[in-house]
């Protein structure tokens, strides 16, 4: 047999074995957003390899800065750690929503993350999974409580707690009829709104019962009976209500606060097409839901609900019908300096007679 045949034998044998035909997609994203059966689904539909590597968002903008935006295809960075990343060190390119097909996703999600990662006219980030932080209340005790401005409600003295941290501050101000993502812009505006809901809260301080400051805490306070109206976290609310029907979350009236974890393309991602294809493979509904099965988070999947386990379902429905997600108040970036305003003010409540 010549040389010629030989060679051409061992090309033929190579790329028949897959050796070099099969794309390989590297996502970088939080432990839970990418299932095994989702993987696996993916992989035998596109013939695309995934590569997972499991991070958060200093990691991920660590390890992007350090490449310039290399090495990953996908990344999963929240809604606010995008635009000023972006403006600083210019990591991500813009999304081409014209490949994003956002027929599937809830609009009102789609906007808020087209808005709070735009940058120079440009967006950087899709919606994928969200979480909200709002009330978890006793009902029994507590019948009429349904909004933030419950929080220093006389009504519930004594039996009031909750976390100081800037979520309680910025529900305060919508609870107030303000919208502190308004204000943004304007700092001297924001300071004067933070200073009026910091004197809300000092003013009403003797209503409250304690600051909760961690999951367990804030579990036991009203498990326990010793508070009925507390701030809290949605999936806390849920699993609370399986151990005491009278105890649920509760989207606030004003709004539950909510962030939102993303897809950004690297800017100098190899796989720019794989990373639409995965995109928009994941925001199908039925792989959605296998995400909020799994980890108990929503997803921007507009149609996940009806593949969700029942218990699961039923906890969305009940306090997250369209209009309260509609309402939710997605965390925007903040701006330079306003964590400083946030925290000075904090401290004043905590430590006031």
């Amino acid at each position: 047999m010549s040389l010629k045949k030989l060679i051409l034998g061992a090309v033929i044998v190579t790329f028949s074995s897959g050796a070099f035909s099969k794309e390989t997609l590297k996502i970088i994203t939080w432990e839970g957003y990418a299932l095994k059966p989702i993987v696996t689904a993916f992989e035998k539909e596109t013939g695309i390899k995934v590569k997972l590597t499991y991070s958060n968002n200093e990691e991920m903008i660590a390890k992007l800065r350090a490449t310039r935006g290399a090495g990953f295809d996908l990344a999963q960075p929240s809604q606010d750690r995008i635009a000023f990343v972006q403006k600083k060190y210019k990591i991500y390119q813009p999304i081409d929503y014209s490949k994003v097909d956002t027929s599937l996703l809830i609009d009102s999600m789609v906007a808020a993350v087209k808005k709070n990662t735009e940058v120079n006219g440009k967006s950087y980030g899709v919606p994928h999974v969200y979480g909200t932080t709002g009330l978890i209340i006793n009902k029994k005790e507590a019948p009429g409580a349904n909004d933030w401005s419950d929080l220093w409600n006389p009504k519930y003295a004594g039996k009031i707690s909750y976390r100081l941290k800037r979520p309680l501050l910025i529900g305060a101000a919508f609870a107030m009829g303000e919208d502190p993502f308004a204000l943004y812009s304007d700092k001297k505006s924001y300071k004067a709104l933070i200073d009026r809901v910091e004197k809300k809260l000092i003013t009403s301080k003797g209503l409250v019962k304690n600051y909760w400051t961690s999951g367990d805490a804030q579990v036991e306070i009203i498990k326990s009976g010793d508070a009925n109206v507390i701030s809290g976290w949605d999936a806390k609310g849920w699993a609370l209500h399986k151990i005491n029907p009278d105890i649920d979350f509760v989207a606030p009236k004003s709004g539950a606060l909510g962030w939102i974890d993303t897809f950004a393309i690297p800017a100098k991602a190899k796989n720019v097409s794989a990373a639409y294809k995965w995109i928009n493979f994941v925001s199908k509904p039925e792989n959605a839901a296998l995400i909020t099965n799994s980890e108990k988070y929503g997803t921007a999947s507009k149609d996940a609900a009806k593949y969700l386990e029942a218990s699961i379902k039923a906890d969305f429905e009940r306090y997250f019908s369209e209009a309260d997600i509609d309402n939710i108040k997605w965390h925007p970036p903040v701006p330079a300096g306003f964590d400083r305003i946030e925290s000075k003010a904090l401290d004043r409540i905590k430590t006031a007679n």
